[in-house]
């Protein structure tokens, strides 16, 4: 090798020196040959080990190795993630190839499941037998068409009250994603409908056929479409051959349609790498699936390599000894035992309390106690298994005036203006879209439901002008009459595209301004949404890319949550453990940590089960970095419990640290139990005399 060639090996090399053993095995494993990838490569990554950053490097690595990076796919559960990966794995590419630094730019196929499965159906529409124009319903979109689908079957004409539509949607999901049938689905997870099971198999299918005759898909089509597409043969071998590496963040939170759509897309396992942790599994309520991971290896043969990251780069040795021994009682996992070199003194705390409010007071107050110490109220957190567990403390942290947020707050999607102009762009999209148009049309003066699906039925039977044409045509409740040629004409021009991208959402904003100001006292506040939005717009190539990226993954609200202090103000977090899950904070508190409630009383109706809110738990305690504190009320208030109702109900420590465990922790009561001073004999006389002094007073209070 010349000096030149073994330099900028070198140098190339470098970007990998601040890994550590594990990590730098995990990035190098396989990527020798850009024309042979390697087998199957499963990364279990503990609680802060540095997953996100082996992941990116291995990335970076596989580009700098000569893999083209429009042949790798990156998939996420979260756009934020897809982009912060796409960009760091990029920047170390490009630092290490130097001169060559342009074959790391074009890593296009990054994205979270549901957005790369919309762009593959798109691409793939005449095979799968949709229209590429489709338009996706987010949730509840997908609820409300259930809900008219279920009025026009007569269901919500019962004389027994049906299922809603919430309960209707959940359920179809809940098969869509699980793989489990009807009849399981009813008898596990909602016993109460099982006298409706032949009318929901009905109704289910009378759903598929509105959603395919409008050209809508719901989230769960995404993966549906794109799993059936997998499972053929030919196109399977397609998919596969345009994506020599498949990289998957946080596999331990895939469902069974995901999976499936991996082992189709890559069966042998060569460039297929997967990165997740058995140990916080936690969202089985979603449809994943902890078996996902633990059974990945078995998959091929030989089985899938297996890299363990064990060393911690977020927490202390006594939060990780006490969080190892609690996850090493789970009944089935891949054994890992994290470590770190942050000595400490300090045992994580268990912290008993009467009740509610004295725990709602201790946490207040040790909150209060470090901030004085110098510690921002934002680098503090309180965690709870469900969200009313946190009640009694927001009273108290409003009473001391401790400003806070609690996660997760209002999504842009679920704001009803918001929700407005985006069912505009969406009817304008596709009009046959039924749930947008319905919307639409009812936000102007006049038009009510009857109207509105006048309407829909004069657009639906329009030829091919798109029912813009069908839009002026119709004529109007006379309420309406003047709103509606500024509406039709709005409709016009975005169905002619005769406004270019983001232009257009300003379009939509200034004709929706007014009716925002009729409907909402607090238009102001809505209309800084509606601006947010279009700027977030103005970022995006088309209205399309636009409408599908949104829906997928909507970005927080800025209004709507009460509470919520300016963004540069110090405040105390407040969140579930699955909202906190990913994140990090120097001292964490728990809520609640007695049986009842971690576990929760509603999910212990398995093992499996328990071992899912056992894995809650560890992943609340290794959220700490320096403090954990886990507090244990005696007494708790339960809410809804069946034939019981409300109720204060005497509580033990949570089963998941049973006594054996205890050496893990700092075991105290507050407020500490101080036995009283015996009493001298001065303060004896003068109490004598008080009590005598008293006495006659009391006598003289009747002469």
């Amino acid at each position: 090798m010349s000096q030149a060639a073994a330099s900028q090996s070198l140098d190339a090399a470098a970007y990998l020196a601040k890994l550590n053993e594990a990590q730098r095995a995990a990035v190098e494993y396989g990527a020798d040959d850009p024309s042979r990838p390697g087998g199957p490569l499963l990364v279990i990554a503990g609680a802060g080990s540095g997953k996100t950053n082996t992941l990116a490097h291995r990335v970076a690595h596989l580009m700098v190795k000569g893999a083209d990076p429009h042949r790798i796919l990156l998939l996420t559960f979260s756009r934020r993630a897809a982009q912060d990966m796409t960009r760091r794995a990029t920047r170390i590419a490009r630092a290490a190839l130097g001169a060559r630094a342009a074959a790391a730019d074009g890593l296009m196929w990054s994205g979270t499941f549901h957005s790369v499965g919309a762009r593959l159906l798109r691409e793939y529409a005449d095979v799968v037998g949709l229209s590429p124009a489709f338009t996706i319903n987010d949730r509840e979109d997908s609820a409300d068409l259930m809900n008219l689908v279920r009025h026009e079957l007569g269901f919500s004409a019962k004389t027994r009250r049906f299922p809603a539509k919430a309960a209707c949607f959940a359920i179809y999901s809940r098969v869509v994603n699980t793989g489990a049938s009807l009849t399981q689905v009813l008898d596990a997870v909602f016993p109460w409908c099982r006298e409706w099971e032949a009318d929901l198999r009905a109704l289910f299918a009378a759903y598929v056929a509105a959603k395919q005759s409008q050209s809508v898909l719901d989230y769960d089509d995404l993966l549906l479409y794109w799993s059936h597409m997998a499972a053929e043969p030919a196109v399977a071998a397609d998919l596969s051959s345009r994506f020599d590496h498949v990289l998957v963040d946080e596999y331990q939170d895939t469902n069974r349609l995901q999976a499936s759509i991996l082992l189709a897309m890559k069966p042998d396992g060569r460039g297929l790498t997967v990165v997740g942790d058995d140990a916080q599994s936690i969202y089985s309520f979603r449809g994943a699936t902890v078996r996902n991971i633990l059974e990945f290896p078995a998959h091929f043969d030989p089985p899938a390599r297996q890299v363990t990251l064990e060393r911690n780069y977020r927490s202390t040795q006594p939060i990780l000894a006490a969080s190892n021994a609690v996850i090493g009682l789970a009944a089935e996992r891949f054994t890992k035992n994290l470590w770190t070199d942050k000595a400490c003194a300090q045992r994580p705390r268990l912290v008993t309390v009467a009740g509610e409010a004295e725990q709602a007071r201790y946490v207040a107050e040790r909150v209060l106690e470090a901030r004085e110490g110098g510690m921002q109220l934002k680098a503090q957190a309180v965690l709870f298994r469900a969200a009313h567990h946190s009640a009694a403390l927001e009273i108290e942290l409003t009473r001391r005036n401790v400003p806070f947020v609690k996660f997760g707050g209002l999504k842009f999607l679920d704001s009803v203006h918001v929700k407005d102009v985006l069912a505009v762009l969406r009817w304008a999209q596709n009009p046959r879209d039924r749930v947008a148009g319905f919307r639409v049309a009812q936000l102007m003066p006049g038009i009510g439901p009857a109207a509105a699906a006048r309407l829909l039925d004069c657009v639906g039977q329009a030829d091919g002008t798109g029912g813009a044409g069908a839009v002026h045509a119709f004529a109007p409740p006379s309420r309406a009459a003047v709103h509606w040629p500024p509406f039709a004409a709005l409709m016009t021009s975005l169905h002619g595209r005769q406004t270019p991208w983001p232009a257009e959402f300003e379009q939509v904003r200034r004709w929706y301004e007014p009716h925002l100001e009729r409907n909402h006292e607090d238009a102001s506040t809505r209309l800084a949404d509606v601006l947010q939005m279009e700027s977030i717009a103005s970022t995006y190539a088309s209205r399309e890319r636009f409408l599908t990226e949104l829906t997928l993954d909507p970005p927080d609200a800025t209004s709507g949550e009460s509470g919520v202090p300016l963004i540069d103000e110090d405040y105390l977090i407040l969140s579930t453990i699955h909202s906190a899950k990913g994140q990090e904070w120097r001292n964490v508190f728990v809520l609640n940590g007695v049986d009842g409630c971690i576990p929760s009383d509603l999910a212990t109706g398995s093992d499996e089960e328990i071992d899912e809110e056992r894995r809650l738990l560890y992943v609340a305690m290794t959220r700490a970095k320096e403090d954990l504190q886990i507090v244990v009320p005696q007494r708790f208030y339960v809410h809804n419990q069946t034939h019981l109702g409300d109720r204060h109900v005497w509580a033990s420590r949570t089963r998941f640290i049973p006594a054996h465990l205890l050496a893990h922790f700092e075991v105290q009561a507050w407020p500490p139990v101080v036995a009283p001073a015996a009493p001298s004999a001065a303060g004896l006389a003068a109490a004598a005399k008080a009590r005598v002094d008293i006495a006659a007073k009391l006598k003289g209070m009747w002469d």
